[in-house]
């Protein structure tokens, strides 16, 4: 049962995470520190340097044998649900790609190492903590990957859609006159040229490269129990600890930018709070339940998918240019919301026989 205590320790460790973020917001807003130039280069470092250095670091202290795998397959289904329904509900109602991949980012990607392990270990013990852990690792070596690889896919559509050939006639451009424009072409990429792009990209990404070299790290000295050498660690640390922190003042500068805190409206933010808070536990709770899980286990799927959005959805959202106002309100909204989202989950799921 979760008491005072416990709900003290969760303020504890969420209210620091916004001393960064007011930080941000005021180095721009009041200080003027920094111009919007400068702010991308920051987020930027961010996105590509430390950011990929926290995911290695989070992901090779994980023991990938030591795995709950209905509850992996659980969280699978869950995910692949809510892209059927986000695919839906784009197609007939939204007709825009970027509100899928928005929509994506919000409610498959939480909070699990700020908020969850303080706060499910609070109520779940260590059985919480170890299956908030298990669905970081999914996170980083899944839909993380998925998420940039869509990422990518627009990126590469919106360059091929730009105007490839215009013929000229006339005089010789440098004398400025006597231009006509007589043909105008829009290409139309095909999947296989998108993809060519894609992968490229993503083999360039340390994003991409810190995943997959921490999970194997993980799975290698999980295998053979060696331990990662001093000297290395330290030199991955001293900046990986600054990740989260980092991520939030980069959302506080954007914040500053804007002319309003929630930079976008109220029908986007009621929209990305059933995405995150809705959509996710109901997706979680409905796989579960068709694979049999059942008790604590069921219990905790469905709560930490009630967990805000991850702060690492807003540092792709502006570093590819894709909705970063809505992301940002939904990880700002949400992580303040979140507490008594997450307890009365708690709550409920108690009271009902599960």
């Amino acid at each position: 049962m979760i008491g005072w205590n416990d709900v003290y320790k969760v303020v504890v460790a969420m209210v620091p995470l916004y001393v960064p973020l007011i930080l941000g917001y005021g180095s721009v807003k009041w200080w003027h520190m920094f111009n919007p130039e400068q702010c991308e280069a920051i987020n930027r470092m961010n996105c590509y340097f430390i950011y990929p250095l926290f995911m290695f670091e989070f992901t090779t202290h994980i023991n990938p044998f030591n795995m709950n795998y209905l509850f992996v397959a659980g969280d699978v289904i869950a995910k692949c649900f809510l892209g059927l329904v986000l695919g839906g509900w784009t197609y007939f109602f939204s007709e825009r790609y970027e509100w899928f991949v928005t929509g994506f980012s919000i409610s498959a990607i939480n909070n699990t190492s700020i908020v969850g392990l303080p706060l499910v270990g609070a109520m779940y013990g260590s059985l919480g903590e170890e299956l908030v852990i298990q669905s970081a690792l999914l996170q980083l070596i899944i839909w993380v990957m998925i998420l940039l690889f869509m990422l990518e896919v627009r990126r590469a559509r919106q360059s091929f859609e730009s105007v490839s050939a215009i013929e000229v006639s006339g005089k010789d451009l440098e004398e400025n006159i006597g231009v006509q424009v007589n043909d105008v072409r829009v290409v139309r990429p095909s999947t296989w040229a998108v993809i060519k792009i894609v992968l490229g990209k993503l083999a360039k990404n340390p994003n991409c490269h810190a995943c997959i070299a921490g999970f194997i790290w993980a799975l290698v000295a999980s295998k053979w129990h060696f331990q990662m050498p001093s000297i290395i660690e330290g030199s991955i640390t001293i900046l990986s600890k600054a990740g989260i922190g980092t991520s939030m003042f980069c959302m506080g500068l954007f914040m500053a930018l804007n002319e309003k805190i929630f930079a976008c409206g109220a029908k986007a933010t009621l929209l990305t709070m059933i995405f995150r808070f809705i959509m996710g536990p109901f997706s979680m709770g409905l796989a579960c339940l068709a694979l049999g899980l059942r008790g604590q286990v069921l219990r905790i799927a469905i709560v930490q998918a009630a967990l805000p959005p991850a702060v690492i959805s807003f540092i792709y959202a502006k570093e590819y240019g894709l909705q970063a106002d809505v992301t940002s309100t939904a990880v700002i909204f949400g992580t303040a919301i979140s507490l008594p989202i997450v307890i009365a989950f708690y709550a409920i799921l108690e009271w009902i026989d599960v």
